[in-house]
């Protein structure tokens, strides 16, 4: 059972690697941050209250996000395994994410967790485009779409998201480090964690993890 957390700081590469790996694996590939952004898209009472909080950077609250992530896990499409990007950020995510996969028998069995530098992230992320339809993700430098601004898998318009900016990366790199950094010792304590390099480049990374879920699965 593939049951996957993706973790390592924003720009990293775990957008990038998770549509290969739900694409190879057919896992579903299971990110908050698009969670967040269906809820925001409509307008409700949530999706204003959790706008809010993006906007400035910072984290939703905690019983928000795990009511979330635990109906999702829930479906069906989840009971051979998951992808899970974004979630947790934070222990006492770590924590609920625990109880509840016990209580819906989709407990985690494999933390993947990608590094770079500081000064990488902020360039990778000033140069992000995704796609707003299937979540696909591009890099006007690194990683160019086949025809400029349309995504090669839908061939919708890509978007630069608001919160993709060195300023509110600032902000999301100081949460990170402060509240989902302490993650990574939680994890390895209970022998899940796998740390790779994600300066290596995107095809390298992919090979690495692939060689390891072929050896966990």
């Amino acid at each position: 059972m593939l049951n996957i957390i993706l973790m390592g700081p924003p720009g990293a590469g775990k957008g990038t690697q998770a549509v290969k790996l739900e694409e190879d694996y057919k896992l579903p590939h299971i990110s908050t941050g698009d969670m967040f952004r269906e809820e925001i898209s409509s307008h409700s009472e949530l999706g204003n209250k959790v706008k809010a909080i993006i906007d400035r950077g910072d984290l939703v609250p905690d019983e928000l996000t795990v009511a979330i992530v635990k109906a999702r896990l829930s479906k069906d499409d989840c009971a051979h395994g998951y992808i899970l990007d974004g979630f947790p950020r934070t222990i006492p995510q770590a924590e609920a994410l625990e109880k509840m996969g016990r209580e819906i028998g989709r407990e985690v069995t494999l933390v993947i967790n990608i590094g770079a530098p500081d000064e990488e992230l902020v360039r990778r992320i000033s140069g992000r485009r995704v796609c707003p339809k299937c979540g696909a993700s591009y890099n006007v430098v690194s990683m160019k779409p086949k025809k400029e601004g349309i995504c090669d898998r839908c061939g919708s318009p890509l978007i630069q998201r608001k919160d993709d900016n060195e300023e509110s990366l600032k902000v999301r790199l100081a949460n990170y480090y402060k509240s989902t950094a302490p993650l990574l010792s939680f994890y390895k304590e209970r022998n899940l964690l796998h740390d790779f390099d994600g300066m290596v480049g995107s095809v390298k990374l992919y090979e690495e993890l692939q060689a390891l879920l072929n050896k966990t699965k």
